[in-house]
């Protein structure tokens, strides 16, 4: 049966979503609270709405309800706050979304075995909202995807049950904006962009956020939203992969890549400084580049550059391990049986995020080699369960026995939490992939820059 064309004579369910929205009296329902998922219920609390928190996770329901945090770098104030708030309602129900007027998926999008988009987050968080869709919601979606996954994945499955989209229903199109650690800002203060699948969507998406974001920039479809946010991210893989390139080029020509970045760095137009190291990490630029890659190919291009950028910068675990061989071989020692030490997990100094963290690859390879590995991370306690990787450690105390007795110390991750001085005086070698050793004063350590 075909589904019927929406009534004139309804209710205007847009002039209505956007006076709620303007008067903050409405539910917002933030679906996915994790290092999207709560910054966003953060901002839209903050603004003055109701917000409902779906995950489907029950541990964190029980500690946000608790006021445990479990995200460190948001802090614990938030988590108490929201504990306390009678305008936050976590939930693992999916029954509780119908009292929402919008709801936001900040959901993941990992990549599959061969580097193929997985929107199975996507599609399963869409069919639930669906199973409660009624007239007057507004749904949006913030996961970074390939140009047409709002309209072509989530649109078809909301109207499955008969509603009419930019009538009886609204869906737009707003990537997540996140930097986990950043110091001075926050969600409201990043500019948001947004896209609705029809001019209706976006009306209202853009009543909705400007209610709670400082900046709104409304475009003029879902799709030019979706390019955007994978150009952002893309735009910073290239330029990662550039210097990751260049680094052994200079090295084989004995400069110090990190002063040819500094001297660039003066030159006021025309450069931006990018920093090699050890890997990409996060949900983001080591992943969203191939989202794009994949559907380029459904209209017969090829994006080479983007795919050399992921080439140079997904060997560089195996770069920096091969950098420790060189080092230790240099002290007359191999890497079986030589005992690293591990500065830093996460993937980004200053937080405990481990998505996508190089320190996986090259814990793994250096393993592999037949090396006693051990490492010390202030932010992480415990290497944490990974889909590719089955590392059992946890962080140890960094004592000057502990760095003396190391024939090699890796710095991965550049914490400002780490004694560096420390590092300096009692490590015998070490092997420094974010130039960390360069603000230390008086190191008596020999340091290999990989």
């Amino acid at each position: 049966m075909a589904k019927p064309k929406p009534n004139p004579k309804a209710a205007d369910h847009a002039s209505a979503l956007v006076a709620r929205f303007a008067k903050r009296d409405a539910t917002v329902a933030v679906i996915g609270l994790g290092y999207v998922g709560l910054p966003t219920v953060r901002a839209m609390h903050d603004a003055g709405f109701r917000v409902i928190g779906y995950d489907i996770d029950g541990e964190k329901i029980k500690m946000l309800r608790a006021g445990k945090g479990y995200l460190s770098h948001l802090g614990p104030a938030l988590f108490k706050q929201l504990a306390k708030s009678p305008r936050f309602k976590p939930t693992a129900d999916p029954a509780e979304l119908a009292a929402a007027d919008a709801l936001i998926l900040c959901v993941p999008t990992p990549l599959g075995t061969h580097h193929e988009p997985d929107l199975s987050f996507v599609e399963r968080s869409t069919e639930m909202v669906a199973r409660t869709l009624r007239p007057g919601q507004l749904v949006v979606l913030t996961s970074t995807s390939y140009p047409g996954t709002t309209r072509q994945v989530c649109l078809p499955i909301l109207e499955r049950g008969g509603l009419w989209c930019g009538a009886d229903f609204f869906l737009a199109f707003s990537p997540e904006r996140e930097d986990p650690g950043r110091k001075g800002v926050e969600t409201r203060t990043i500019p948001r962009l947004l896209g609705g699948t029809d001019p209706k969507s976006t009306e209202v998406a853009l009543a909705l956020f400007t209610g709670a974001i400082e900046k709104v920039i409304p475009v003029e479809t879902a799709e030019i939203a979706e390019a955007a946010k994978l150009l952002e991210n893309i735009y910073r893989s290239v330029n990662i992969a550039l210097v990751n390139e260049l680094k052994p080029v200079m090295a084989a020509m004995g400069i110090d890549i990190w002063k040819v970045i500094e001297a660039a760095a003066s030159k006021p137009f025309g450069f931006q400084p990018f920093k090699p190291g050890p890997g990409l990490g996060g949900h983001c630029i080591p992943i969203d580049p191939y989202y794009l890659t994949w559907k380029a190919r459904e209209y017969g291009q090829v994006t080479r550059f983007i795919e050399l950028a992921g080439e140079i910068n997904s060997k560089m675990p195996h770069q920096v391990v091969e950098g420790v061989a060189e080092a230790l071989n240099q002290d007359g020692k191999a890497v079986k049986g030589a005992r690293v030490l591990v500065i830093g997990i996460a993937y980004k100094p200053d937080i405990d995020d481990i998505r996508e963290t190089p320190a996986a690859e090259i814990i793994s390879l250096l393993l592999e080699q037949g090396a006693e590995v051990s490492y010390h991370d202030p932010h992480v306690p415990e290497f944490p369960a990974m889909r590719k990787y089955d590392i059992e450690l946890r962080s140890e105390v960094l004592t000057a026995k502990s760095l003396s007795a190391a024939d090699c110390v890796l710095i991965v991750t550049d914490h400002s939490a780490v004694d560096w001085a420390l590092i300096g005086r009692s490590a015998k070698l070490v092997v420094d992939t974010r130039n960390a050793m360069a603000r230390v004063k008086g190191v008596k350590a020999r340091v290999v820059k990989a």
